[in-house]
């Protein structure tokens, strides 16, 4: 008896497989799918019919033949299904609309101060619904709308416990639901952007988010670590200058106060764009102001592979644009690292201000290949 009852979840299983394995892959042929999941091909032929009954997965083509039948290649329905990531911050509201595919197919940022207010989250929820209806023609594919938040939240109870960035603590997020007609994920920035960045399950992985604040995530074993408090990752409070300047938590030389985006666009009008474009203009006084920064987030990379051993990724607002600067870190980095070879563990995000929004409805994303039936 106990056997016949797991065998429709075993059934289930395969094509839950056999669906991320597709959505993974970009496109796959039965004869790709049989052979890398070790599944039996009547399996695999069965659980393509049902997806592709019921509009998950399509015919796209044919692979090349080297000789004898051709290969039908199948790939996901991008229309399946969509969900939408929201980015908030202390003074911009960003939107991200993501297909079936993982593809982004609109993402925008529009000015919008933040305030623990109902005619706020009000707002909020309508400028979505506006973004949703705009783009997207039957809104009863949206399975979800993920909202990013810079602070420590409890995601069971929907409470932002802490906000520094905000400047509010014990904040009920639930008040959203009754402005949004979609399913709701809220989480913290950080979190949501290293789940954008993790290409590979059953890594460890060391997020660091030069934002506006710093924070990070910490993945290990493929799986975010959160911390018996849901504080883990908070590498902006880590001091390395005792003494030095006076961070936002009330305590001296936090990361924060020498990593975060602001330390370089407070010298351009608030303008991290401008900054770069006038630091690859050649600008000394720029050019002296990144030398220092780089020399902190140096020191900071240097101390986070001391303790976690892994690979370290750079995002946030910062992080992308390190990348053209990638060399000179490196060697910054070595020069206070004598137990590693090279610094090749330090890579930068694929991602810049879209990173969380996109992170937070990938969540959906995946969820939905999770739970087929």
């Amino acid at each position: 008896m106990r056997e016949n009852t797991k065998i429709p979840e075993i059934k289930r299983m395969n094509k839950v497989r056999i669906a991320n394995y597709i959505f993974k892959q970009g496109h796959a042929s039965k004869v790709d799918i049989a052979y890398s999941l070790g599944l039996s091909m009547p399996t695999v032929l069965q659980n393509i019919k049902e997806l592709v009954e019921t509009g998950v997965v399509e015919e796209i083509g044919e692979y090349q033949s080297t000789g004898g039948r051709k290969a039908k290649t199948f790939s996901i329905v991008a229309d399946s299904c969509y969900a939408v990531g929201v980015d908030i911050t202390a003074h911009h509201v960003g939107l991200v609309l993501v297909d079936a595919k993982g593809m982004i197919l609109l993402d925008r940022r529009t000015k919008k101060h933040y305030e623990d207010s109902l005619p706020y989250y009000q707002e909020l929820c309508e400028i979505t619904e506006r973004f949703i209806e705009q783009n997207v023609r039957d809104t009863g594919k949206i399975i979800g709308v993920g909202v990013s938040i810079p602070g420590i939240i409890d995601r069971q109870q929907e409470i932002l416990i802490q906000s520094h960035a905000l400047k509010v603590s014990n904040v009920s997020l639930k008040k959203m639901h009754q402005f949004l007609p979609y399913r709701l994920k809220f989480d913290n920035d950080a979190n949501c952007a290293a789940y954008t960045e993790l290409s590979s399950e059953n890594r460890n992985v060391i997020y660091l988010s030069l934002n506006n604040t710093v924070g990070g995530a910490i993945i290990y074993n493929g799986k975010l670590l959160e911390g018996d408090n849901f504080k883990s990752g908070e590498f902006g409070h880590m001091i390395i200058v005792p003494d030095g300047k006076r961070c936002y938590c009330g305590k001296t030389g936090c990361v924060d106060c020498y990593c975060s985006a602001l330390v370089l666009s407070s010298h351009t009008d608030g303008n991290l764009e401008r900054f770069f474009d006038r630091l690859k203009n050649g600008d000394p006084v720029l050019r002296q102001v990144w030398d220092q920064y780089l020399q902190y987030l140096a020191l900071t990379v240097s101390n986070l592979r001391m303790v976690f051993d892994c690979d370290i990724i750079l995002g946030g607002y910062v992080g992308g644009y390190v990348q053209d600067y990638l060399i000179e870190l490196n060697q910054l980095v070595m020069e206070l690292n004598k137990f590693d070879y090279d610094a090749s563990y330090i890579r930068c995000g694929k991602y810049q201000m879209a990173a969380s929004a996109y992170g937070i409805a990938m969540r959906f994303i995946q969820q939905f290949y999770e739970t087929l039936k």
